[in-house]
């Protein structure tokens, strides 16, 4: 809670200026900034991150495994070549990303432990004013931004997210959400249900089979998975032909894009060969006769939501040995040792892990203004995925669903990076997207294709997220091969940014009329 005091102190002192303030130091945000300094080397900016250090997912996820669900030639850089096994440890990725810190030289410029708790875009200024909580220092400071890149993620970190069923007040061992995970937990002799069939789940649940006398994974909706050995043919032999690390990170990258493509291609194009393929892998790796119909396949079609890769098939491996075990059931109730299911079994436990998701953070659920004016980004249209109509001045880093993220936080670096540039060379001090008059009657949709893409978190989350329209700039697009030559490719001066200056900035670059400030419709 911050005191009178402090409200009255961060209202009277000047704020610290930047050209651009970067939110969140996690693989956005380094990614982020390591190119604004390639590209736009006389910017002035800052890293705030909220957390004590980097990382931001990996640094608040510590459950035992965790491990990324995507290979890292993809979640890794562009421009900083992974030369590991392709899916990763959190203590790797921390290793990776402390790398990049260092190599791009952007330790000076984070600033750890600064919480952004309200952003107003001042039309006088032309400039974002930031009320910013110093966790360290225990005070409230002020900054100012020309522009705002939002790199902190989509995570809520402060809070996982656990559905309330009946009688968890009563049950008398432990409930945890892997987001805040114990730490020294002795798990030893206890009889543990992780509820929920994802990624966490399948990083959990081996990981947890030596520790505890037994592991069980209730799910209610079984999830399709994909098991394969923790390796890369091509990119063991062309380590082993002592090919430079940047051109293997590249051909390995170009190989997973399209591989990943190949594979959603055929999840449109022919679905039940595709599951039967992902089902029939499973059911090699588990004992003769266990009911793969009843725990593995799913009532929804492959890459709906995404499939999680399980390295080695350690899932399996801990359930065909049998140190876990998979129940499908919905719950009826929790008692005082235990679940009691739907179907009437029960389920005694010591200790019960809601790996059931997480809640999302829409722009780091930070207060939004425009000259003291509520945001809201319901009522917003997006550019792309990236910026949206009547919010000057920022951008927004959101990555894929069925590609990894950082493939698209590398694509809006570079149209950010190129954004900022034209408006420096043109005089510009603030740009927005607008719709045109073609574009005001058309049809507006949620954030996504919910057909296409449907996790939990976002769809608890629609509501509270931009609108899409029905034409590709006004979409989130989540083709990587297409964003990959669009995204470069966009026009700055394509009438659907509006760029405001001052008077004398836009005489001197020889602006017309039509380029000044238009409102958003």
């Amino acid at each position: 809670m911050v005191s009178d005091r402090q409200n009255i102190a961060a209202g009277t002192q000047q704020p610290e200026k930047f050209d651009v303030i970067i939110v969140g130091a996690g693989i956005s945000g380094i990614g982020s900034a390591t190119l604004l300094r390639k590209h736009c080397p006389d910017l002035s900016f800052a890293i705030l991150e909220a957390l004590e250090g980097h990382g931001g997912t990996w640094l608040i996820h510590k459950y035992p495994g965790t491990r990324s669900d995507s290979d890292l030639f993809t979640f890794g850089y562009g421009f900083k070549p992974w030369t590991g096994q392709p899916i990763a440890s959190r203590d790797q990725i921390l290793d990776y990303l402390g790398d990049a810190i260092a190599d791009a030289g952007l330790g000076p410029f984070i600033r750890y432990g600064h919480s952004v708790t309200s952003a107003n875009w001042s039309n006088e200024t032309a400039s974002w004013q930031l009320t910013v909580e110093r966790k360290g220092a225990d005070d409230v400071v002020q900054m100012e931004a020309s522009f705002l890149w939002m790199c902190q993620g989509y995570y809520r970190h402060e809070k996982g997210y656990t559905p309330q069923w009946p009688g968890m007040d009563r049950f008398k061992g432990q409930i945890i959400h892997p987001q805040h995970w114990p730490e020294g937990l002795d798990l030893a002799g206890k009889n543990v249900t992780v509820i929920g069939s994802g990624a966490t789940a399948a990083t959990l649940i081996p990981a947890l089979a030596d520790r505890c006398a037994h592991v069980t994974m209730l799910q209610r909706t079984p999830t399709y998975f994909a098991a394969g050995r923790n390796a890369d043919a091509l990119a063991e032999e062309l380590r082993r032909l002592d090919v430079d690390p940047a051109w293997v990170h590249e051909i390995m990258r170009r190989k997973v894009v399209r591989d990943r493509a190949d594979l959603l291609d055929r999840a449109q194009s022919s679905p039940d060969k595709l599951k039967a393929m992902l089902i029939g892998g499973v059911q090699a790796l588990l004992p003769e006769g266990f009911d793969v119909d009843r725990h593995f396949t799913p009532p929804y079609r492959p890459l709906q939501q995404r499939v999680a890769f399980v390295p080695d098939g350690d899932l399996f491996k801990a359930i065909a040995e049998g140190k876990a075990s998979v129940v499908t059931d919905t719950i009826s109730t929790f008692d005082e040792t235990g679940i009691v299911l739907s179907s009437g079994e029960r389920i005694d436990a010591d200790v019960v892990i809601t790996a059931t998701g997480f809640e999302m953070a829409v722009m780091g659920e930070i207060p939004f203004s425009i000259d003291g004016a509520p945001v809201n980004f319901a009522q917003t249209v997006t550019y792309r995925g990236i910026m949206f109509t009547g919010i000057p001045n920022m951008a927004w880093v959101y990555g894929y669903g069925h590609y990894s993220w950082t493939l698209r936080a590398d694509l809006v670096a570079g149209f950010v990076c190129r954004l900022l540039d034209h408006m420096h060379k043109s005089g510009a001090n603030s740009v927005m997207p607008v719709l045109m008059p073609e574009d005001q009657g058309m049809e507006l949709k949620p954030w996504v294709d919910t057909d296409y893409l449907n996790p939990g978190y976002l769809l608890r989350s629609l509501d509270r997220l931009p609108r899409r329209g029905d034409t590709p700039e006004w979409q989130h697009s989540q083709d990587y091969f297409y964003e990959s030559e669009a995204i470069p490719a966009i026009d700055l001066t394509d009438p659907v940014f509006a760029y405001s200056y001052r008077p004398m900035q836009r005489e001197a670059a020889g602006m017309g009329h039509h380029e000044t400030m238009r409102k958003a419709g």
